[in-house]
């Protein structure tokens, strides 16, 4: 279910994988057996997406309902949340909030997700960051509605993705990602133009002084991971934070 997590203070969070659920077909587990998939707007069983993700709150402490999704629109606006949710937060791709018991979520399937916290503060954050996400700014926008809250001291996980050697683009394209963010430009195996847009994130993040821990996986190469550009129809995976409530 999990392949990384993390506890810090009154922080946790977790990138799942997409293993152990109920999802059937195209969302199974690529690797074999049932998926995770947390996805309800690929076409999955609704009934199936429910279960898939009442085991992941209920691993993370939570109730289904305390977990907040969005809209995800490949842009670079943020939402701040306060309690729970019965639809998504918003069409944006950035989530924050100082409310203890509250799951943040971002969805993705060879996007790049980050996971934000500062635990002194209370205040944690979730990004969405696809190609045009990470090059309008959806993270730095991210950790500036999370200091504007209050975060001074960061940190960041960076959960997988595609990786630079697997999303080759056409050149122009390549060209205007090397432009806005120099560091996610890349080769593939091939030798052809590619983004490498989580190396994009990371280098975002060092820039506005955010700790950093990049969790390895190239959701392309490994079957643990649903990948949209190796299966088209398929599930998604995701990142989740929580601030926990206080004893």
């Amino acid at each position: 279910m999990f392949v990384h997590q993390h506890h810090e203070g009154p922080v946790r969070l977790a990138f799942t994988d997409a293993l152990g659920g109920v999802s059937e077909g195209p969302y199974a587990a690529p690797a074999g057996g049932s998926g995770l998939n947390l996805g309800s707007h690929v076409g999955d069983d609704p009934a199936h997406v429910a279960a898939n993700r009442a085991r992941v709150a209920e691993a993370l402490g939570l109730a289904a309902d305390r977990l907040v999704l969005l809209d995800q629109v490949h842009g670079a606006d943020v939402v701040r949340v306060d309690g729970p949710c019965s639809g998504p937060a918003g069409s944006a791709d950035g989530l924050v909030t100082t409310t203890p018991g509250l799951g943040l979520v971002v969805l993705v399937a060879d996007c790049t997700p980050v996971l934000l916290a500062d635990p002194a503060a209370g205040v944690v954050g979730a990004a969405h960051a696809g190609r045009p996400g990470m090059l309008a700014g959806v993270v730095p926008a991210t950790v500036g509605a999370m200091r504007d809250l209050g975060a001074r001291e960061i940190t960041a996980h960076v959960g997988p993705s595609v990786c630079g050697r697997c999303y080759e683009v056409p050149l122009p394209m390549q060209q205007d990602a090397l432009a806005r963010v120099p560091e996610s430009g890349a080769r593939t195996w091939t030798g052809t133009p590619a983004i490498d847009v989580a190396a994009g994130v990371v280098a975002q993040l060092a820039a506005l002084d955010v700790a950093v821990t990049w969790v390895p996986g190239c959701t392309r190469e490994d079957d643990r991971f649903y990948s949209y550009r190796r299966s088209g129809t398929t599930g998604r995976f995701g990142g989740v934070v929580v601030l926990q409530e206080r004893p």
